[in-house]
């Protein structure tokens, strides 16, 4: 990682989102509890919601970092009318921490006003990477996912990062939003440390590709471990009573019982909450010391889909 970080000051005892223990991305040891930045430019995704008061954004990342979090999920296109995620994180913790990893994404396009476009072509991912680049204050990425937009095949664009990869510019690499046959093309094409799908309490789809990241020793990255079915706009405000049981047994939130059940799902399972609340945060990482009994577990698995 870049010679000028610095490690950041933790106390003694104050490191939560180690808990549940950690996993190596490659060669990059990461707590299995991390962060997701996209909730950091509003009260939801993109142009959703209210824009974030700058200030309390920066101290989330900061407090994120203090309490243990060493993997943080970013993208340029995580932008609203007021707020870039990649900006905060620079502005927050750079000179970044020797330990710190921080994962992006490409694929995806907006305009500048925050439209939409026309996902990247393989050709036009270098760019894409040359501004996360650019907005991290980085001379190289620590992990870029490929989040793949519909394609059948994702050779070509997995391909044109492989190429970046061994021009210096990316670590490592990952998928994001895909079906079990990238996987097996894209490893045929370069090492994958991580996938990211959406998976969670009543959002099972990805478990096929859960268990053959366990087989291959891969990371899998799930988002939307806590808003479920709401996606970027955030959790939808009703609850399964099957959560709402089990929270209450412990006297906990269901936002903390749902990463608590995603990250009994493997030692591979890396979930990555995001938020712009501090009190959130630190109900996010106490997933990790929540331990669920065999049969709240199974309750949860029994959920179903919204």
């Amino acid at each position: 990682m870049n010679g000028e970080r610095e490690p950041m000051d933790r106390a003694p005892g104050t490191n939560p989102a180690a808990a549940a223990g950690s996993w190596r991305l490659g060669d990059m040891e990461v707590n299995r509890i991390g962060f997701g930045a996209m909730r950091l430019t509003g009260s939801a995704a993109f142009h959703l919601g209210t824009p974030s008061e700058r200030d309390q954004a920066l101290e989330v990342l900061r407090r994120a970092v203090e309490l243990g979090v060493n993997h943080i999920d970013t993208a340029a296109f995580y932008f609203s009318r007021l707020r870039s995620a990649n900006e905060l994180i620079n502005s927050a913790l750079s000179p970044y921490p020797d330990d710190l990893v921080i994962a992006t994404k490409v694929g995806p396009a907006r305009t500048a006003s925050g439209e939409w476009a026309a996902p990247a072509r393989p050709d036009e991912l270098r760019g894409q990477v040359e501004e996360n680049l650019r907005q991290l204050g980085r001379d190289h990425l620590d992990l870029v996912n490929l989040r793949v937009m519909g394609q059948d095949s994702v050779a070509e664009h997995f391909g044109a990062l492989a190429d970046l990869r061994e021009a210096g510019l990316i670590r490592h690499l990952g998928i994001s939003g895909v079906r079990p046959h990238h996987l097996a093309e894209a490893r045929a094409i370069a090492p994958v440390v991580c996938v990211q799908n959406q998976y969670g309490v009543g959002s099972r789809d990805a478990e096929e590709l859960v268990r053959l990241c366990a087989a291959q020793r891969i990371a899998f990255v799930p988002f939307f471990s806590i808003a479920g079915d709401g996606r970027a706009a955030g959790a939808t405000g009703t609850e399964s009573g099957e959560v709402l049981a089990v929270a209450r047994a412990h006297g906990v939130s269901p936002a903390r019982v749902r990463l608590a059940w995603t990250l009994r799902q493997g030692d591979h399972v890396l979930p990555i909450p995001g938020t712009g609340n501090p009190d959130h945060l630190v109900d996010n990482l106490a997933a990790a010391a929540l331990h669920l009994t065999d049969e709240e577990a199974a309750l949860l698995s029994a959920v179903p889909a919204a």
